[in-house]
């Protein structure tokens, strides 16, 4: 059987996904909110997964679920708050989600034609979808080397999203 684009992108930054959420949940709760910054690593990440998936590339006009602010727009600016790890974790499935409806359905003409267009980035959805995954990588890849410098064993690798880009979710998206 052969997969369209759309599935084997939804395979392989599923699994971006699953190996992002898996450090997430490995941290222990004494390392949330320390030095390391764990929290913010984590929420950095899938603020802006969520924001690169959104249908709004304008930044002025993204609105993030709540309760997450526009803090990641600002130069440096940290959120008010720490973010807790459950709140994270729905940040990110929220992302899986516009991930699964931006992808399901897509043919591989579409991905390479329409763009996302901002004020600071202009991609293909495809390019973008590589962008994105590989902001996904990198700080899953930091969030795991956190979690060896604590002594934690990190999660395995994820080589494919398990979930089919054909079947329904957990939950489909409430916005």
């Amino acid at each position: 059987m052969t997969l369209t684009l759309s599935e084997q992108i939804w395979q392989q930054f599923g699994a971006a996904l699953d190996m992002l959420e898996n450090a997430i949940i490995a941290c222990p709760d004494d390392q949330w909110d320390s030095n390391s910054r764990f929290w913010y690593l984590a929420y950095h990440t899938t603020f802006w997964t969520d924001y690169y998936l959104s249908d709004t590339p304008m930044e002025k006009d993204y609105r993030p679920p709540s309760p997450f602010t526009l803090s990641e727009f600002g130069d440096g600016v940290l959120p008010e708050r720490v973010y807790t790890k459950q709140e994270v974790i729905h940040l990110l499935h929220h992302g899986r989600e516009r991930l699964y409806h931006h992808l399901k359905g897509s043919e591989t003409r579409d991905l390479l034609e329409k763009r996302f267009t901002s004020e600071y980035r202009s991609f293909s959805i495809f390019e973008l979808l590589l962008y994105n995954m590989r902001h996904v990588q990198h700080h899953a890849a930091q969030l795991n080397l956190l979690l060896r410098q604590h002594g934690i064993t990190p999660p395995d690798w994820v080589a494919r999203m398990k979930r089919k880009l054909d079947s329904p979710g957990e939950g489909e998206m409430d916005s």
